[in-house]
């Protein structure tokens, strides 16, 4: 039910921004989950690489004949924001074969100091590995990506804004809006995708999904910009109630919440 041409057409590496609160972490996380399980495919759309001579070089793969690529990672750039790190579920994601970038810290992932590693450049350079990243929060957060501004140039990259009908920051076309674009003043990036994750946590229901829907595409028909999905809890909302969206759904696994709020 999630669109994978939309993935397998998107850049090798996306990035995921959105305001505090939105759900962007748990998204950057079930997206790399469902990746990483195969349920999207994770290709190689064919890249558009010429010889010097204007001939296509040799042994390029074709659209016919995509690539595979054979890693997957995880950056979290998010150094700003102490709660819901992707970071935090790096052990998990260790065990679906992904690999977690981000902190200096490795294990101690309770650590404040807002400092980076220094490897986390190398999926960024390894074009056999398929990247999604995890920016910050807001504009503020988001400035951390300036630091690599030079990786997310060009085709090769895709940004996408997570917007939550339930913020109220975002709660109507003009704050989500005035939200994106924040985000792309501040970081010269262009957000050309949008996701719904209007949620209510346990309290989701269908209604709160097709409220997220009907806002978000009224923002896409104001800017221009493509309704990516809409994502939805698994098993706390039946896709089959969202079965009339004009869209694509996506099940989100509720990685980040923590398991003793349900005890």
């Amino acid at each position: 039910m999630t669109d994978e041409r939309f993935f397998m057409q998107a850049g090798r590496k996306i990035i995921i921004t959105g305001h505090y609160g939105s759900g962007k972490t748990e998204f950057a996380v079930s997206l790399t989950m469902l990746l990483a399980s195969g349920k999207i495919r994770i290709q190689n759309p064919a890249r558009k690489e010429f010889a010097e001579s204007g001939e296509r070089a040799e042994n390029k793969e074709s659209a016919d004949h995509p690539v595979t690529y054979q890693k997957l990672a995880l950056i979290d750039l998010d150094v700003v924001n102490p709660y819901f790190r992707s970071r935090e579920r790096r052990e998990m994601l260790d065990d679906v074969g992904v690999r977690v970038f981000g902190s200096v810290f490795d294990t101690e992932v309770t650590a404040e100091l807002p400092a980076l590693s220094a490897d986390v450049r190398a999926p960024l350079e390894d074009e056999t590995c398929r990247v999604i990243v995890d920016a910050g929060g807001n504009d503020s957060g988001a400035l951390v990506l300036n630091q690599f501004g030079k990786y997310f140039t060009g085709d090769d990259a895709t940004v996408l804004a997570v917007v939550n009908a339930n913020r109220p920051e975002t709660a109507d076309p003009a704050g989500a809006l005035g939200h994106i674009r924040a985000i792309e003043a501040a970081t010269g990036l262009t957000v050309t995708g949008i996701v719904n994750n209007c949620h209510l946590l346990r309290e989701t229901t269908a209604a709160t999904v097709i409220k997220g829907h009907n806002l978000c595409r009224e923002v896409c028909d104001i800017s221009g910009k493509r309704l990516v999905c809409d994502c939805y809890p698994a098993g706390i909302v039946d896709p089959n109630d969202l079965q009339n969206l004009s869209g694509s759904l996506m099940p989100l696994g509720l990685y980040m919440r923590p398991t003793w709020l349900d005890k």
